[in-house]
């Protein structure tokens, strides 16, 4: 690992909440698209199957940035593992209805009850932003986690949809939900790096979405996820047109693997420049990369141009948590972080249900010209917003850092270092120097 990423884990703690939260990201990207594969396999019917991709990305939308701002208030371990409880039994429910072929209206409620599943890279991220708040540190930390994140999104559906084709419909979001039970407890467990909750009278009123900054960031972002909804359910209806169904993971492998290698390297790179171009270079970039998608013709040019355009997402990801974090209040750093993949979720839920419809009336090929208008659109919206995100950041004034809770045994799962944030505090500021 390059000395820069060693830097970041000599904190107490970061290996571990790190591990536990790619376990917990896993489902990220193994549910949505299992559930498209589950009913593809046991129904045909892909409208159906995006239509239930979008009504699990709107119930996380609507239902994620609440369950992160309950957890700025009272702490993660106290919201997120009923939280998760309640979405593996919807998970358990929504399974149970496709197998046993009930109504249809079983499956949508299912979905809807499964959205309160955690934002656990938010989590994460809150974590090492109460380590390394303020320093250089924390962007490097941002791109690794923008790496595990494509990791997950490299071998997620290739288990999600390899489980369903192979073994059988409903064991890809079968073993998403394990993740998710496994990652959540291991990292709730871990309370030495738990971030210190905010009472609500520290809070700002109307929650952290007051942000101008924060509003442009996820209108941005709900023309993003329309890209990538699109991407997954035209993939495997294109895959399945080709005669390789099974293939669809290793193409969707490549656009993850692009974005990965992208950010690896921009977690190196010396950060120059304004803040906020770089964000705007980096989403015209993604809009620019979907004009190839509209001329392909087999799946080895598919996975050749899905690579190419996954570089520019990480980068993009790693500077739009840095740029939340100047627009919105320390309190609400959770809450910030949850509404941009809040703004990810609603695009997915447009982009998967249009794509769902074009396939079926169309064919799959059609199916990108949804990716096409959603990165124009999102071109659009950047260009717009980008006045408001060069403004300062919308900070309470003297707000300090948020302090995670241990001490210099932050691996310990129990409330014995709950006393000591001096000694973190001392020992963060000695790693960053």
């Amino acid at each position: 690992m390059p000395s820069p990423y060693r830097a970041i884990f000599a904190a107490p703690g970061t290996k571990s909440f790190s591990a536990a939260g790619l376990l917990g990201r896993m489902p990220l990207s193994m549910f949505g698209i299992g559930v498209v594969t589950m009913v593809s396999q046991i129904t045909g019917r892909y409208g159906l199957a995006g239509a239930l991709s979008a009504t699990l990305a709107i119930s996380a939308a609507v239902l994620g940035p609440q369950i992160s701002r309950l957890v700025d208030r009272h702490g993660q371990r106290r919201v997120l593992r009923p939280a998760t409880l309640l979405t593996l039994a919807a998970a358990a429910g929504l399974l149970i209805s496709a197998q046993q072929r009930w109504p249809d209206w079983t499956l949508f409620l299912f979905s809807a009850c499964a959205g309160c599943v955690p934002n656990v890279g938010s989590m994460v991220r809150a974590r090492w932003a109460a380590i390394y708040g303020g320093s250089p540190q924390l962007h490097t930390a941002y791109a690794f986690e923008s790496v595990v994140d494509e990791v997950c999104f490299i071998f997620g559906p290739i288990l999600s949809i390899g489980l369903c084709t192979q073994w059988f419909p409903e064991a890809g979001p079968l073993l998403a939900s394990c993740f998710l039970a496994a990652g959540v407890f291991w990292l709730t467990a871990q309370r030495g790096t738990e971030p210190e909750p905010h009472p609500q009278g520290e809070q700002a009123r109307g929650g952290a979405l007051r942000s101008r900054g924060l509003q442009v960031l996820v209108a941005t972002f709900v023309a993003t996820g329309m890209i990538f909804g699109t991407c997954d359910v035209v993939t495997v209806a294109f895959a399945e047109e080709q005669g390789h169904k099974s293939m669809a993971s290793l193409v969707l492998a490549t656009y993850a693997l692009g974005s990965c290698a992208a950010g690896v390297i921009f977690g190196l790179l010396p950060l120059k420049g304004e803040m906020a171009r770089r964000w705007l270079v980096g989403v015209c970039a993604m809009a620019v990369s979907m004009i190839p998608l509209q001329l392909v013709g087999s799946l080895p040019f598919l996975a050749v141009a899905l690579f190419v355009s996954g570089l520019s997402i990480a980068p993009t990801m790693v500077t739009t948590m840095a740029l939340v974090e100047q627009h919105v209040p320390r309190a609400q750093l959770t809450e910030g972080m949850t509404w941009t993949s809040t703004g990810l979720a609603v695009g997915v839920a447009l982009g998967s249900s249009a794509a769902g419809w074009v396939v079926d009336a169309r064919g799959a090929a059609a199916g990108y010209a949804v990716s096409g208008v959603a990165g124009a659109l999102a071109a659009a919206v950047a260009l717009l917003g980008y006045r408001r995100l060069r403004t300062q950041a919308e900070q309470r004034p003297g707000a300090p850092v948020p302090q995670a809770r241990g001490g210099s045994d932050a691996h310990d799962g129990d409330d014995r270092n709950d006393g000591r944030h001096g000694e973190r505090d001392g020992h963060s500021k000695g790693v960053v120097a």
